[in-house]
Parts: structure tokens; sequence; C-alpha cells
């Protein structure tokens, strides 16, 4: 498989009321370290899209604070690295589906998380982490907490439960643990089945075998990155979510291709994108 989006831009939403600062960060020293574009975009609704009466003056002011948001998010990015080559864009319409369609040329798409609780985050008319973590095209970078950099030897969690999504993160993840010159642990949760008295020794046992058999040839393809693995007997969400701890991020595959509110994002991810600390990379199952 060829790198994911050769030679395409990263794509970073810019929230105007100017909660995405972590976000901001991660994108410029991505762009930094990949050598790629940063396209900085906030959308603004349609007039149609709001409940104004009289949508001139609040389309002024809503055009205005994104203005101001990409001037502002364009000179922390300079301070922060100014070498980084950016690209600044005010687009119309409602910010999940503009991102969603940027996505299908993006190397990966940038999210701010103000950590919603799930029902605001259903009932938020602004929120896009949802609909974009469901509907992009492309990878899907949601920073509601910084990477641990600090953490030695620094590492990227990988969750693994061999089906077709989680092969796509597999991949993902040792390519950016390439690029990082950073560790990577590989984690598959078994979650028993509720109230069941029968040994379960064999199931854990293919656990194992599942997850040796998913990883396995890796690290002949990408000898620089140090592997490990193991299976946590737990809920997934939990379980991932404390194995990244102290991780530059987790990688998973997301299941589904729609789904405002989530439903088809797949629970785990779902669960992940309140619980995970860290940046959670979620991935498409055919990362272009």
């Amino acid at each position: 498989m060829t790198d994911i989006a050769e030679g395409r831009d990263l794509v970073l939403g810019v929230d105007p009321t100017g909660t995405g600062e972590l976000a901001l960060a991660w994108a410029v020293d991505e762009a930094d370290r990949r050598k790629v574009r940063l396209r900085l975009v906030t959308a603004v609704p349609f007039p149609h899209d709001t409940q104004h009466v009289d949508d001139g003056p609040q389309q002024d002011a809503l055009r205005q604070a994104g203005k101001d948001a990409l001037r502002k998010a364009a000179e922390w990015a300079y301070t922060r690295h100014p070498d980084v080559e950016l690209t600044l864009d005010l687009l119309a319409g409602a910010p999940a589906p503009v991102l969603c369609k940027l996505s299908r040329r993006a190397r990966m798409v940038i999210l701010g998380s103000r950590h919603l609780s799930r029902m605001r985050e259903v009932l938020d008319g602004s929120s896009v982490v949802l609909p974009v973590t469901a509907r992009a095209q492309c990878p899907v970078v949601v920073v509601g907490d910084a990477e641990h950099v600090t953490q030695e030897p620094a590492y990227l969690v990988v969750g693994v439960d061999g089906s077709e999504p989680s092969n796509a993160a597999i991949d993902l993840a040792f390519r950016e643990a390439s690029l990082r010159g950073c560790a990577l642990h590989a984690v598959s949760v078994w979650h028993p089945p509720a109230f069941s008295f029968a040994d379960d020794s064999a199931a854990r046992h293919a656990q194992r075998r599942m997850l040796s058999e998913a990883v396995a040839g890796w690290s002949e393809q990408f000898p620089d990155v140090a592997l490990t693995h193991e299976v946590i007997i737990g809920h997934p969400v939990e379980a991932l979510a404390e194995a990244a701890e102290h991780a530059l991020a987790l990688v998973v595959g997301r299941r589904g291709s729609g789904g405002y509110t989530g439903m088809l994002l797949g629970s785990v991810v779902h669960g992940l994108l309140h619980r995970a600390h860290c940046p959670l990379i979620t991935t498409p199952t055919a990362p272009r």
C-alpha cells in the first residue's frame, strides 16, 4: 500500500470560538514533521441554516468571526513553525459537511474536542466531531488532550480486533510510529460474556492468537518500529483508553460510513471520543 494521501494537505477545522488550541498545535507540528501544507478551514453556515429572521447582520458577524479565527490561528502557527506552508479558507456551509467533502482529498482531518457529554454532543448543532469522524474519507484526528511527549520511550497504541477496520488501523499505526520514531503497542481487548461460568481459557487463547496473527509481518516491513502487544480483559473502551493513558496517540479503525449522531460510528470509537485522554486517530477501512 502506498503512503496515505501522498502529497496532500492536512486539514484543520478551526473553531471560531477559539477552543481548539491543542488541535492547532498538533496540526502545525504534524505539518512540519511531514513537510506538507496545512489548510486552516472555517465554515460559515448558509443563511437558511440559521434561526435568525434577519440573516444579513448575523452572516456578517459569523464571517468576521471566522476571518478573525483564521488570522489568529495562522499567526500562532507561524510563531510555532515559521516554515510551515499555510492556506486559509473561509467556506460557506455547515462545518461537518464541508470538512467531510474536503476529506476526499486530504491526508488527514484534524479537529479539536470540547469533551461534550453524549447528550450535549447530539443536541449541540455546532458539534462536528461525531459526523466528521463517522463520514470522513481519510483518517480523522480528534485532539481533546495533548499527546504525552515526555513519556519514555514514546509510543502509540493501536486497537486490534481482527476486523478489516482494525487491519487498516494497524497499517496506519505502523506508518505513524515509523514517522515519529516511536514504539507501537498493539492491544486487543477480550470482554468476557456476562454471567458465563464456562472455562474461558480457549477463548482467551484464541484472542491472543488473533492478535499475534494480525500484527505478524509488520515488523519486517517496519523494522525501525519496536512492537509490543497484549490482550487485556475488560470493557474495550475503558481498556483501550487506559492502555493509551500516556501514549502519543491511540489509533483505531472505524466501522460504518455515516450517521450524524454516531450510530454508525461504532460504540467503541464513540466511547473513546469521550474517554480517551490522548489524541484519537480513527481511520476508514481503506485509508488513502
